[in-house]
């Protein structure tokens, strides 16, 4: 095998990453137990290698360079994977340990993970979590994330994905609403009532709503007095309060359609769904924590497929 690490040691890269995190030679030679002109000689050769500035230099301070900061990205996940790679040699990580960071969107996190997650640290009490709840597309390296939850992925070969579930739609309303407005029957029926919308917050874009007509897919894109962006849940929070009509995920209000407070029209009309898929990196090597949780919420799926 071709020797990749000849002339670009690895000593010299964890110090240039110490160095990024604390904005400072002298306090990365403090952590590595070296002088800061040792930490200084062994960036300035790093640099020379790679033949290229990492550091912006002041009398006063340092700040990574462009070319600087996406190494310093790449460096620093590369060395996590070599620490916990020695550590599951040396026994280590056995037992899923560490933190574990979840970016997840807002529906499926209150009413999917976020009720699970006591559950798995029960299993895993060596695992913290870290949620990030937002609708927006992230960045796994450059934001330090080991899992994500999306609607409607889109392929990355540098993803491996995993199909949670098809998350199927409905329209609701309230009683209230639909004895003062009427109930709707056919899709022609809807330009007559209020119907909710959810903007996208990247573009302004009204989603359109799905139905299934004599097998085929339908769109309908309203007109509203109502509409919410960037979380879904103002649209439901709405409806359960008789503001009218909205389509959403059925694992959103299955309570309040079991209990009557929120009743399903047009269900001729259904069927449509949306998939919400489970995304890390991929890679040779899968920490445990990051294969526990995988494992974990596959367990699950057959339970949410059923309902």
């Amino acid at each position: 095998m071709k020797r990749h690490f000849e002339d670009l040691q690895l000593g010299s890269i964890e110090l240039f990453c110490l160095a990024a995190e604390a904005s400072s030679f002298t306090a990365a030679a403090q952590v590595a137990g070296v002088t800061p002109a040792a930490v200084s000689r062994s960036i300035s050769r790093l640099e020379e290698r790679l033949g290229s500035r990492l550091f912006v230099r002041t009398t006063r301070s340092i700040r990574l360079t462009d070319g600087g900061r996406t190494f310093f990205e790449q460096c620093r996940q590369a060395l996590t994977q070599l620490v916990e790679a020695q550590q599951e040699m040396m026994g280590a990580q056995s037992v899923p340990s560490g933190l574990l960071r979840i970016s997840i969107p807002t529906t499926y996190g209150h009413h999917r993970i976020l009720p699970l997650l006591p559950k798995f640290r029960a299993l895993y009490p060596q695992v913290s979590v870290d949620i990030h709840i937002s609708n927006r597309n992230i960045d796994f390296v450059a934001e330090g994330y080991d899992l994500a939850i999306r609607v409607r992925a889109q392929p990355d070969s540098t993803l491996i994905a995993r199909l949670l579930e098809d998350a199927r739609l409905v329209v609701v309303a309230t009683p209230s609403y639909l004895k003062r407005a009427g109930t709707p029957h056919a899709l022609e029926d809807l330009p007559n009532h209020e119907c909710i919308q959810y903007e996208l917050p990247s573009n302004g874009r009204r989603i359109s709503w799905l139905f299934q007509v004599d097998g085929k897919e339908r769109e309908f894109a309203g007109e509203a007095g109502y509409s919410c962006s960037d979380d879904v849940l103002g649209g439901v929070t709405l409806a359960k309060h008789g503001a009218g009509l909205f389509q959403t995920y059925k694992f959103i209000v299955e309570e309040e359609l079991a209990n009557g407070s929120l009743v399903e029209v047009l269900q001729p009309y259904g069927g449509r769904s949306r998939p919400f898929t489970l995304l890390y990196p991929h890679g040779r090597y899968v920490p445990h924590r990051v294969r526990a949780f995988v494992d974990f919420l596959l367990e699950h799926r057959a339970e949410w497929a059923a309902l």
